[in-house]
């Protein structure tokens, strides 16, 4: 929870800062007290508190949606390098990227692009495995799925789910939380057509999933801790902070903004 504040603390930090200074920081993410974050298609770090950000990156070519490992000892990113948009892994004080995929190359896979790049991590499974979504087995650019990528080589495992977006694991890693559909790069506010995204949560050992937000508004970047799954919805048109208790079943809003 406490993580979970300090990122949205730091997002709108970011954004303000951004506008200040006419600079766009992107993709943050957290762990201690360092954070990493997009800025000029490069990943630097600093700490929490403020100060000088450090480059960790300074190849060609757009490198995003930067996670740290649970132990904080990596950083799994998406990296377009080589002409192809893949998964990549970089110690946090930096160093050599890795890279951890190979995929074909897309008709659409550019920052640009509404849909998308491809090959986006979306978290960590443990300290050795990158959750990322992509769509190198769709015929559909708006569809995806999950695969698993370890940090030690081979071939991704992809999740037994028909699609993903965003998703988070609970703290026994047995379930997950989940989007079906990856909005992010998209501009439209307020849609309640059929592709508004719902929070799912699928039982690994069960084989059962769940819809707990079950609504035609925006349900988005499922982030699970304890008993709690958190999401953005704009179900009161406004994008607020809600939560779902995995134990009562009950939702409740966090935040008011108007």
């Amino acid at each position: 929870m406490k993580n979970l504040i300090l990122s949205a603390i730091l997002f709108m930090g970011v954004a303000i800062y951004a506008q200040d200074e006419m600079r766009l920081m992107r993709f943050p993410a957290i762990y201690g007290d360092q954070v990493v974050f997009t800025y000029a298609g490069d990943l630097y770090t600093v700490e929490k508190s403020g100060g000088t950000a450090r480059k960790l990156t300074t190849f060609e070519g757009y490198e995003m949606f930067a996670r740290f490992s649970p132990d904080g000892k990596n950083i799994a990113f998406t990296g377009q390098y080589d002409g192809n948009t893949e998964v990549f892994l970089i110690p946090s004080e930096g160093g050599v990227p890795k890279r951890l995929t190979y995929t074909a190359t897309l008709g659409r896979d550019d920052i640009s692009d509404r849909m998308g790049p491809n090959n986006i991590v979306m978290t960590w499974k443990g300290d050795e495995e990158i959750v990322y979504r992509s769509r190198k087995k769709s015929f559909n650019s708006f569809k995806g799925q999950l695969f698993i990528a370890n940090i030690n080589g081979g071939l991704s495992e992809e999740l037994p789910l028909p699609s993903g977006g965003f998703c988070s694991y609970s703290p026994d890693g047995k379930k997950l939380a989940y989007n079906r559909v990856f909005r992010e790069f998209r501009t439209w506010k307020y849609y309640k057509g059929g592709m508004a995204d719902d929070v799912w949560i699928y039982n690994f050992d069960s084989k059962e999933t769940i819809n707990i937000t079950n609504n035609e508004a925006q349900d988005i970047f499922p982030m699970w801790n304890g008993d709690n799954v958190y999401f953005l919805s704009d179900r009161d048109r406004i994008m607020n902070l809600f939560v779902y208790n995995t134990v009562s079943g009950e939702t409740e809003k966090v935040t008011s903004y108007t």
